[in-house]
């Protein structure tokens, strides 16, 4: 799922140019990490080529990244709107049945996540196989290390082989409630990644968000195809929902399960985010570009041209583009959704 736009790191992330496209974390953009992560064979199964979901206006953009990798998805399914997740589900599921058929087994990625232990992530993707096979719909459980309120949290269930029942889903809870879920330790962060039979899941999606499924499936039936790129139809997919995956279908179906996946995962979700997961210098600092600190402790910069210095501060972000910079706490990087709010009611087109 490549469709995003990443605002919360703005102003790096753009419509036309989203987080995925860049390359925040490696010398790979985040696509490109993603392809890579599922390429090949994996613990006791094998990854099919992949199919990228998102819009037109990174189409080009990704294909040139990802064939500069030597790993071609054997389809780009362009999306004429963005829907959410449910309809990228909706979509696979159509596609993966026709080729593959309803046994297929469909692993559902954001291609904005890092993951560091890739390994560990291929061996619960195949213990995930195993439950999915036998027709449940898997989410991968991260275990939490701090009160994230950002993210979603899933609590568990019954143990099953290689995971659990699902037995409440939550999502961003306050403060108090995140640390409540930290001591009690029956909960996980959810990572948004899915695992699922393609056959199982239009089955689901007919009992459950069955408007979702009807409209995904003629878009695909009456979609314009050029080679590897499927254009969905329009019409029929304008009329679809936008809704997420976890609400049209985790949180009604009865066959959800979760496997614990402690692989170093990320969802990048905001400049804090990064800044934790990077490499850092003695004071704390983790900087891209062309950048000179000074008296500076805890802080992320980057630069994407100009010279940039830093001086006598700590636990900031700064971040320049040609055309704009970021200046805030790590503590406030989540507000950085406020300024991309005021400038799209203010026209800024060209700034987003």
């Amino acid at each position: 799922m490549s469709g995003g736009s990443g605002t919360r790191l703005w102003p790096l992330s753009r419509a036309a140019l989203p987080k995925q496209l860049h390359a925040l974390v490696t010398d790979m953009t985040m696509v490109q990490e993603t392809v890579r992560r599922v390429s090949g064979a994996g613990e006791g199964f094998d990854f099919e080529t992949p199919i990228v979901v998102l819009n037109e206006r990174q189409h080009d953009l990704a294909r040139a990244q990802l064939e500069a990798l030597g790993t071609a998805p054997s389809h780009y399914v362009v999306e004429p709107f963005g829907r959410n997740t449910a309809p990228v589900a909706a979509v696979a599921a159509e596609l993966v049945r026709r080729v593959h058929g309803e046994e297929a087994l469909i692993l559902l990625l954001p291609a904005d996540h890092h993951i560091r232990d890739v390994p560990g992530f291929r061996q619960a993707v195949g213990v995930g196989a195993g439950l999915a096979g036998q027709g449940h719909v898997v989410t991968f459980g991260i275990q939490p290390d701090s009160p994230e309120t950002g993210y979603g949290y899933i609590q568990r269930g019954e143990a099953l082989e290689g995971g659990y029942t699902v037995a409440k889903f939550t999502e961003k809870p306050d403060l108090e409630r995140a640390r409540a879920f930290l001591a009690d330790g029956g909960y996980y962060w959810n990572a948004g990644i899915f695992l699922f039979g393609a056959g199982r899941l239009q089955a689901e999606m007919r009992a459950h968000c069955s408007d979702v499924l009807d409209a995904c499936t003629a878009a695909v039936q009456r979609a314009e195809v050029s080679g590897s790129k499927i254009l969905l139809d329009p019409e029929p997919f304008e009329a679809c929902p936008s809704i997420s995956f976890d609400y049209a279908v985790m949180e009604r179906t009865d066959k959800a399960v979760v496997v614990p996946a402690d692989v170093g995962w990320s969802d990048v979700g905001a400049w804090s985010a990064l800044w934790s997961i990077a490499d850092k210098d003695a004071d704390g600092n983790a900087v891209r570009g062309d950048v000179e600190l000074v008296g500076t402790r805890n802080s992320y910069v980057l630069s994407s041209g100009q010279k940039v210095g830093v001086i006598g501060v700590e636990d900031l972000v700064v971040v320049t583009t040609e055309d704009a910079v970021l200046v805030t706490r790590r503590d406030t990087c989540q507000d950085v959704k406020t300024i991309v709010e005021r400038l799209k009611a203010e026209g800024r087109g060209d700034l987003l």
